[in-house]
């Protein structure tokens, strides 16, 4: 890959990132005297998770991106564990991005995406905090002389019982990082863990609560321009010419020009200025063939794809649900709508760039893949990626949208436009940020079941018409035509019914869609939950009980499920005017379920009383954090389910800003308990499940509330508010 041009497609650079393995990861080290050139140590790099400093501090480098989730002490927590350090003497920083590229993607996988932290990274974490004990242990051994299996670590320090020698790492860290690293690691089982399974302190929370705090947008440079940018309003759209009659001679501003053929930026000497005078730019877009879609005619699209005569499969196909309809004593059909949404971070998408003599190029930007910004970058400059040092920050959060590269690229094509060594930072504004996105994918879903004369749920057929991540965003083939992340919680159907049939038609749409949190979990789960309690309804069913016959046979689904309802005292007598709501899911490796308790007064004004989430995530690394992530995820799904959407009209977004794109606020977070009820045996996901479950369950209590089903979100467009 050195001094080679990388250029790859989206397509490709996703296939590599995932292809990325554990065992490169593990046995890539660096010799002490080799990395001491690289400028890379303060003390001896043992491997590449772990520096060992003489002063007996140590450091573990973190390869994700921090954006409030809390990964970048949890996921140290079990690399430290393995080692057997004192966490007390634990300093974390970010992996290098360009070293791991150079290094053919030592850190393995950098995204931070899809609750993947742990879950598809613990193996690998673990055997690099191992393979780092263990060169202390057989470095500490050959200067003693003695077998390394006659001495022990503990706390970063190394004790040979028979001659009552004591070492530290700091002293053989040195002599251990010109080892080989062992081949054959052994792990600790989960029940003597000292460090992961406890909940330490978040190492970003202090910053973030003082304010010391860096994000991306608060890169600041010598000699720093700045750039304001807008986008066709129309996607798909070019620019055919623009005027800048009326600012260009305004004072601090430097330059007006296209970025990428669809955009037009302003370049001042402050990002105030820049902003103002890119309004008073008069741009002539051609909007092409898009700007006549309204959500009205979407919505007809997706209705169409509902009643297309033929749609893709899902293998989980059993039994004939057509005829088990035909013959069912009784019969529902309903069909679900849900949005586009947008992911709104608080801190809106930029970079800074800056392009050096000799052909260095430094970006700076809040990230969800450093090594897709570094791709990124290198590619739109024709760069060789050992040319590209990207520094990555906290991030003001993510959500899926700082996945891609698009603000870097157009930020980099700024900086390529200005004199050599003119550092650029390029910021959104929030209009931009909520205007030019990649919006979660509009889906709707047609339901059909038969319950039989006993109660018992005898088929089950779905139909869902939603937009496609893989073919749309990545360029991926369809296998068998059918998309994932569209049919996640479907095609995992858990529910116990001999006769079923499950559809998918994809709705390719101008507007572009993306990775929202939770992504299909966040959308799929209203539909197949609510029809659920749909159902049992009709057969005069209770709706957990009725999942419980129905997950009989799925232990971990119908444990989690048990611990919701056990906490959440399902069955107990409720205040007079409160009622119960409950749904279970299963995204990401874990398992998850809800109970909500809440009211409804004449007016559709919803209360929530009391919110109880349980999951199962196998094993819990941090606590204390698993809490936390699960009650972001209720916020994120109370802002869905009461205010989210994104509507289209004359081909452009109508939504601008927090006005338009209510969120929660403060004073209504309702108070949410969490049941952490880890059974072992697998690793699940944390930062994404959370949501799955929150909001069929509040819909689920809005029917027991009112009678009347919840099919279609947000619930204002329904008549209710939150009080």
């Amino acid at each position: 890959m050195k001094n080679a041009s990388f250029k790859q497609s989206r397509r490709d650079f996703l296939a590599n990132s995932v292809a990325a393995t554990g065992g490169l990861a593990i046995g890539m080290h660096i010799p002490s005297a080799v990395a001491q050139k690289t400028g890379v140590l303060e003390g001896a790099e043992v491997n590449i998770w772990v520096v060992v400093n003489p002063d007996e501090s140590v450091v573990i480098r973190y390869a994700r991106s921090e954006m409030g989730q809390g990964s970048m002490t949890s996921a140290p927590q079990l690399v430290a564990e393995e080692l057997d350090v004192d966490w007390r003497k634990v300093r974390i920083e970010y992996a290098d991005t360009n070293r791991h590229v150079r290094l053919k993607r030592a850190w393995g996988d950098m995204a931070t995406v899809g609750s993947r932290t742990i879950r598809t990274s613990q193996d690998y974490l673990r055997k690099g905090g191992a393979a780092a004990r263990m060169m202390l242990v057989s470095a500490a051994a050959q200067q003693w002389g003695v077998p390394p299996g006659e001495c022990t670590a503990a706390g970063g320090v190394i004790t040979h019982a028979a001659s009552r020698r004591r070492t530290t790492y700091g002293k053989v860290a040195a002599a251990a990082a010109k080892l080989d690293p062992p081949k054959d690691i052994a792990l600790k089982d989960p029940k003597d863990w000292k460090i992961a399974g406890k909940s330490l302190r978040r190492i970003d929370i202090p910053a973030s609560v003082n304010g010391a705090q860096r994000y991306g947008v608060d890169t600041q440079l010598p000699g720093m321009v700045y750039a304001a940018i807008t986008k066709s309003p129309v996607f798909g759209g070019k620019v055919k010419s623009f005027d800048d009659s009326r600012v260009k001679t305004r004072r601090g501003i430097i330059k007006v020009m296209t970025v990428e053929g669809d955009a037009v930026a302003v370049v001042a000497d402050n990002w105030w200025r820049a902003k103002e005078a890119l309004k008073d730019v008069q741009v002539d877009w051609d909007t092409g063939a898009n700007g006549g879609v309204s959500s009205t005619s979407l919505l007809e699209f997706f209705k169409a794809g509902l009643a297309a005569p033929e749609a893709a499969l899902l293998p989980n196909r059993k039994g004939d649900a057509e005829k088990a309809i035909a013959g069912a004593s009784k019969v529902l059909e309903a069909e679900y709508f849900t949005p586009f949404l947008a992911h709104a971070p608080m801190e809106p998408l930029g970079a800074t760039v800056h392009i050096q003599q000799g052909g260095r190029v430094d970006v700076w930007a809040s990230t969800q893949s450093g090594e897709a910004m570094l791709a990124g970058v290198a590619n739109v400059l024709g760069v060789p990626t050992d040319n590209v040092y990207f520094h990555k920050t906290q991030a003001g959060g993510g959500f899926g949208r700082r996945s891609f590269p698009d603000f870097a690229r157009q930020a980099a094509l700024i900086a390529r436009s200005m004199p050599v060594g003119t550092p650029v930072k390029l910021l959104w504004s929030r209009e931009e940020d909520m205007q030019q996105d990649n919006y979660r994918p509009l889906a709707m879903y047609r339901l059909k079941a038969g319950i039989d004369a006993s109660g018992h749920v005898v088929a089950w057929t779905t139909r869902i018409a939603s937009g496609s991540l893989a073919a749309q965003l990545l360029n991926l083939p369809l296998k068998n035509g059918v998309d994932g992340p569209a049919t996640e919680g479907f095609a995992e159907f858990p529910y116990e019914v001999p006769n079923q049939r499950h559809e998918y038609i994809q709705r390719r749409t101008h507007v572009p869609i993306g990775f929202w949190r939770t992504v299909g979990w966040s959308q799929s789960p209203f539909a197949r939950e609510g029809f659920i309690d749909e159902l049992a309804r009709a057969a005069g069913r209770d709706p957990y009980e009725l999942r419980r016959e129905m997950l009989k046979d799925e232990k971990r689904p119908l444990g989690v499920l048990d611990a919701a309802a056990k906490a959440a005292g399902w069955g107990r007598p409720l205040p007079k005017g409160v009622f119960r709501g409950i749904a279970t899911t299963e995204p990401y490796g874990s398992f998850t379920a809800a109970v909500v308790e809440l009211s409804v007064d004449g007016k559709g004004g919803v209360k929530l009383h009391r919110v109880v989430q349980a999951i199962d995530c196998g094993y819990a690394v941090n606590p204390d954090n698993i809490v936390a992530q699960i009650e972001g995820s209720s916020v994120w799904a109370l802002t869905a389910a009461m205010w989210g959407e994104i509507t289209v009209k004359d081909g452009r977004i109508e939504q601008g800003n927090f006005d338009t794109y209510r969120l929660l606020r403060m004073r209504e977070m309702p108070k949410v308990e969490v049941v952490i009820a880890p059974t072992g045996g697998f690793w699940g996901g944390v930062g994404e499940p959370g949501q799955a479950p929150f909001i069929p369950a509040m819909t689920n209590a809005i029917l027991a509330a009112t009678g009347k089903p919840v099919r279609s979100l947000p619930l204002k467009n329904q008549g209710f508010t939150l009080v």
